[in-house]
Formats: structure tokens, C-alpha cells, sequence
């Protein structure tokens, strides 16, 4: 008996603390995808009238699709609901009451004081065709106005992007109600900067999330989230919003930025309210990490890429690139364990270096993939300017109908005066998939199932020679 009272007990507080769980706050969230897309909830009391109301939901996105919008209340759930929805975005702007006001008596003033009074008979293609008193007709340019006068605003226009709803309620008064849409214009991308320290061991990364509003509409005090990932959508919708020249907005890190899994993609939250203008573009700073292990090193991609052409490739000549550039790459990892510690959504990175009177200079730039946690990130930077390659072909026969070898000599200059390198050199065996090295001056990895190799260490002002033969066997 004193448990089943008990369990009455704590049944009873329960429903009593759900019953006093507060409502939420009016106010915006944000989610952005990094797609170009946006999920916008925006909760705001207004006052309904028992039966039905018409309600102007005002401020919402230019961009908004309307066939993504819920509407509930939150006050009055089951007994609030929408009869009837309709997006107003007939916003006014000079063509638009040009257009309302044909055949209306309307006043032009010129840039140079003159005033022309008159019914007006057109507005289009940059004239105003205006019929006097007197029935003379006058064409003036719209260029050379510096004043229209309009009696009032035409009914149909307004001045903002409107939700329009025929409500339905069983109660009267104030209610809390909360609208969701989709709605375009509104993107993230991440920017990165590195600092590279001058041995190249050692690298400081911060991130920025940077956000655009081109949607028509600002968002006050918003609680922002970000989504990074591949999200699917069907075709969006064409933007209605103009777009103009952004402002650039930085803020610095506050509080962290919270990152945290969300179904399959990664979600980042700002910890505090943040106001996303219209046409604006906003700066977040959301990763810092200093200390990170890097590594340098040198490539010579000289070999073509490798495709399946059903065939055994026969031509001799096939294959020579003449490419002689060495590409400069720098590794570094996302993991815990001297790396970043934190996934890196898909962004423009920047390196920079630190020249010996302390300035940092530009490096290199790319860009980087969606980057889990734990990985390790390769990006190119550039061609040395010290190094050097060259590939030449040395031998190739064609010892049976099915059967070729060839013959490759590999030369590696570094005209660095004090330091020695080690070059990475890839080679795509591309002439058929059943492939064997008869021969080959130094040892080599082998990457796939088409492609071997090479590390060469070449001393500072020397140079290094590899060579290889391989065997390519057609069956027939």
C-alpha cells in the first residue's frame, strides 16, 4: 500500500511539473545548412479572436518556401488551426507603383525643380508617359525625376514580406503561436587560417564559420545552428530576394562553440543570441587549436592518370607528360593526439608562415572536404621553386601480342643550397591491369592495385635517379 501511494505521489508531481513547464520564450531559431538552405522557427504572441481571424505574419523571409510551412499554437493547439494561407510579396518598390497607378493622376518633379502633373498612361522601359490637363501628352525619363508623388498606397501592396492566414480559434485573447519554414538565401561555408611555424613541425588553425543572409529579412537575437553535411533536397525553389553588396561582420569566440552529432551530420550552436542581418555576412570564430603536429613534404606526379580501356594501350608515346613541377603538400590530423581534436566541416583554408622579420606571409590556399575527427588531411600548396623532376621514357618493346615492357628513368634536382629533401613520386602503371616490376633501382610502396611508390631523399644542391621496368601481360 505505501508503495502504490508513492508511486501516486510521484505521478502527481510529475503531471504538476509538466503542467508549470514554462512556454518557450517568443523568439527566432536558425538552422543554416551548409547546402544554401535554412530551417527558421520564429514564435510570437498575437491577439485572435474567437472564431475566425486574419493574421499578417510579418518579416518572414523573401525566399521562404511556402509549401514548407507549419503553423500551431502553442497556447491553444487543438483549437487553433489555419483555414487558409497566403504569401504576400508584393512588395512595394518604384516599378510596382508605377504599375498599380496607370491611368491615375500622378505628380513628377525634374532634378530641376519643374513639376508635371498628369494621368499617368505608362511607366515602363525607363519613361513616364503622362496625359496633362490641357490632353498634351508628355514623355519624361524616370532617371531625370527627383521626386514622384503617388495620393496613398495602392491596396495589395505592403512593405514587407507577409505570412497572410484565415485563423480559426475555439478561444479568444493572446496566444503564443510558432511558425516553421524552409527558406533559401541563407548559407555557411567554413575559412580557416594556419600558421605554419618556420620548421614546418608545428602549425595554430583557427576556424570561422561564415554566414550569409541574402533571404530578404534579419534575423534579431536568433539562436543559431549550424548543420555541416550532405543534406538531400529535391530542386529548391528560385530566390526572390535581390542580392546586394554584403557586409562583412567578425565576431570573436565567447564561449565555445558547442559541436555535437546530429543524426548523420555534424551540428555546431552558438552558445548566445546572435542578430544575422539581411545582406550581411557574419564571421564566427568556432575552432582554436595551436601546437598541432604538421609535416611537409614534396611530390612528383608526372605519370598520366590511370583508365580501363578494355584494351592492352600499345602506343608507345602514350604516357609522356613532360610535366617537370614538384608539388609542396602539408599533412595534418584532426585526431585528439597532437592534432586538431575536432571535425572539420568542408572550408577554404589559408597557410601562412612567418617570415624572419615576423610577418606572415601567404603560402598557399585550398580547400578541404567534410573532415571527421581522427583523419588525417592532405591539401596542396604549391610548386617548389628549388625542385625539379623529369621523366623520360628509356625503353619499350613490344615482345609478343600480348606482352610489353617499358622502361622509365626518373631525375630528381634539388637546388636547395642547405637543406636535403625527400620526393614522393607516384607512378600509374596505365597500360593494363595485370602489371609486374621486372626491375627497379630503388624500392617502392605499392598504393592500389595500378599505382606504385617511389621515396627518394635528395641532397641539398644534388640530384637522384630512379629507374623501372615493368611488364604488362594482355591475356588473349
Amino acid at each position: 500500500m505505501k508503495r502504490m501511494m508513492l508511486l501516486g505521489l510521484l505521478l502527481a508531481s510529475g503531471a504538476a511539473l509538466a503542467q508549470e513547464a514554462p512556454t518557450p520564450a517568443n523568439g527566432v531559431s536558425l538552422t543554416v545548412y551548409n547546402s544554401g538552405s535554412a530551417l527558421v522557427q520564429d514564435r510570437r504572441t498575437f491577439t485572435l479572436n474567437v472564431g475566425q481571424t486574419v493574421l499578417n505574419f510579418t518579416d518572414v523571409a523573401a525566399t521562404i518556401d511556402p509549401t514548407s510551412v507549419s503553423f500551431v499554437s502553442l497556447t491553444d493547439p487543438s483549437g487553433t488551426y489555419v483555414l487558409e494561407q497566403n504569401y504576400v510579396y508584393d512588395l512595394v518598390n518604384s516599378q510596382a507603383l508605377l504599375d498599380r497607378y496607370l491611368d491615375e493622376m500622378i505628380e513628377y518633379t525634374a532634378k530641376d525643380g519643374t513639376v508635371y502633373v498628369g494621368q499617368l498612361l505608362s511607366g515602363r522601359n525607363g519613361d513616364i508617359i503622362l496625359r496633362e490637363a490641357s490632353g498634351e501628352v508628355r514623355v519624361l525619363k524616370l532617371a531625370e525625376a527627383r521626386d514622384l508623388k503617388f495620393p496613398a498606397l495602392p491596396e495589395g501592396l505592403i512593405t514587407r514580406p507577409t505570412l497572410r492566414w484565415l485563423i480559426e480559434s475555439a478561444s479568444g485573447g493572446a496566444q503564443q503561436v510558432e511558425l516553421t519554414y524552409l527558406a533559401n538565401g541563407l548559407t555557411w561555408t567554413s575559412d580557416y587560417t594556419i600558421l605554419l611555424a618556420t620548421n614546418n613541425r608545428r602549425l595554430d588553425l583557427n576556424g570561422w564559420i561564415t554566414l550569409t543572409n541574402n533571404s530578404g529579412t534579419s534575423f534579431a537575437d536568433a539562436q543559431l545552428k549550424l548543420v555541416a553535411g550532405d543534406v538531400n533536397r529535391i530542386t529548391s525553389m528560385p530566390r526572390m530576394a535581390m542580392r546586394a553588396e554584403a557586409d562583412i561582420m567578425f565576431e570573436a569566440l565567447g564561449a565555445p562553440v558547442e559541436q555535437r552529432d546530429f543524426s548523420e551530420y555534424k551540428l555546431y550552436e552558438i552558445p548566445r543570441p546572435v542578430t544575422v542581418g539581411n545582406n550581411e555576412t557574419k564571421q564566427v570564430q568556432f575552432v582554436a587549436s595551436t601546437g598541432v603536429n604538421a609535416n611537409t613534404f614534396y611530390v612528383y606526379d608526372s605519370s598520366p592518370s590511370w583508365y580501363n580501356f578494355g584494351y592492352l594501350v600499345e602506343d608507345r608515346t602514350y604516357g609522356q607528360t613532360g610535366v617537370t613541377t614538384v608539388g609542396t603538400y602539408l599533412e595534418f590530423s584532426t585526431g585528439e593526439d597532437g592534432g586538431v581534436g575536432a571535425a572539420l566541416p568542408a572550408g577554404r583554408v589559408r597557410v601562412y608562415q612567418q617570415d624572419i622579420d615576423g610577418a606572415a606571409l601567404l603560402i598557399g590556399e585550398n580547400t578541404i572536404n567534410h573532415t571527421p575527427k581522427g583523419e588525417t588531411i592532405q591539401m596542396f600548396l604549391g610548386n617548389a621553386f628549388d625542385l625539379v623532376g623529369e621523366r623520360v621514357q628509356t625503353n619499350y618493346n613490344m615482345i609478343s601480342s600480348n606482352v610489353i615492357e617499358e622502361s622509365y628513368e626518373i631525375t630528381l634536382r634539388n637546388r636547395k643550397e642547405r637543406e636535403s629533401v625527400e620526393i614522393r613520386v607516384p607512378e600509374r602503371l596505365f597500360r593494363w591491369t595485370n602489371w609486374q616490376i621486372i626491375q627497379s633501382s630503388i624500392p617502392f610502396i605499392q598504393v592500389n592495385s595500378n599505382t606504385v611508390e617511389f621515396r627518394v631523399t635528395v641532397p641539398a644542391g644534388g640530384e637522384v635517379k630512379l629507374s623501372y621496368t615493368v611488364r604488362y601481360t594482355y591475356g588473349r
